[in-house]
């Protein structure tokens, strides 16, 4: 019962992320800037991968030239070409935005999540770590999802306990990134965010897989980022790492 409540609280967290941009909407319009300019490149990159699907499909696949249902198999192929590649803007949509707006929202956490003490270096320079840390974090995601690619052309499970599995992965990294400027402020390396977030599984899997969900509806990503962004604060405040910040050793006031 425990992890159902923790889990739900997940998800009212992204909730108040919403609540917080639509009283501050100066805030919303100003994180709005970087996330759509991601969306602009992923809506080209999708665009290209869509109308061009069936000539990829076709160059993979020579081995198929001479079987009967070849039309079939290569259409197949290309949905799942395309499919793959929904999924992976989804599961990147955050870490691009994030690299790309990081001095946007760096101040937006600030905003939601005041500190009386906090670990602070310029955005040039975190920006760097922060796209070091998001590759590692894509290898991990890649590490699970694409079995799980392979996993749902297997019948009925394919299309029941892997799409489950997917949307908790997916939903977990994407609180590993989003949560990332609210710990990274508390003096947190990648290692010690990963702990935390282990340590508050349910918390950050209900907050995650809120906003997979969302962001799978084109352009609500969008609109959606800066409350993720705000909702990440939040949730880091009160639940995962609550009166975080850093002593004057520079160490995490709280890690547990």
């Amino acid at each position: 019962m425990r992890s159902v409540r923790d889990f739900t609280a997940g998800v009212g967290f992204f909730l108040q992320g919403f609540g917080w941009v639509a009283r501050n909407g100066r805030w919303w319009l100003f994180g709005l800037i970087p996330a759509l300019i991601a969306f602009a490149l992923y809506a080209g990159v999708l665009i290209y991968l869509g109308t061009n699907a069936m000539g990829v499909a076709e160059f993979l696949t020579p081995f198929a030239d001479s079987w009967s249902w070849r039309e079939l198999f290569r259409t197949l192929v290309g949905i799942a070409l395309f499919g793959g590649g929904v999924v992976l803007a989804v599961l990147t949509f955050a870490a691009l935005t994030l690299a790309i707006g990081e001095p946007f929202y760096e101040k937006l956490s600030a905003a939601v999540d005041v500190l009386e003490t906090e670990h602070e270096q310029p955005w040039w320079r975190t920006l760097p770590r922060s796209i070091r840390d998001s590759l590692v974090t894509l290898f991990y995601v890649l590490l699970f999802t694409i079995p799980l690619f392979f996993l749902g052309f297997v019948p009925v499970v394919g299309q029941t306990v892997v799409p489950v599995l997917g949307a908790l992965v997916s939903g977990f990294f994407l609180t590993v990134e989003l949560t990332t400027l609210a710990l990274e402020r508390r003096g947190m390396a990648r290692k010690q965010r990963f702990a935390l977030l282990r340590a508050n599984k349910a918390s950050a899997l209900g907050f995650g897989v809120a906003v997979f969900l969302l962001f799978l509806v084109p352009f609500i990503a969008v609109i959606a980022m800066p409350a993720a962004v705000a909702g990440a604060a939040m949730l880091v405040r009160e639940r995962v790492a609550p009166g975080g910040g850093t002593g004057a050793d520079g160490r995490p006031a709280q890690l547990r």
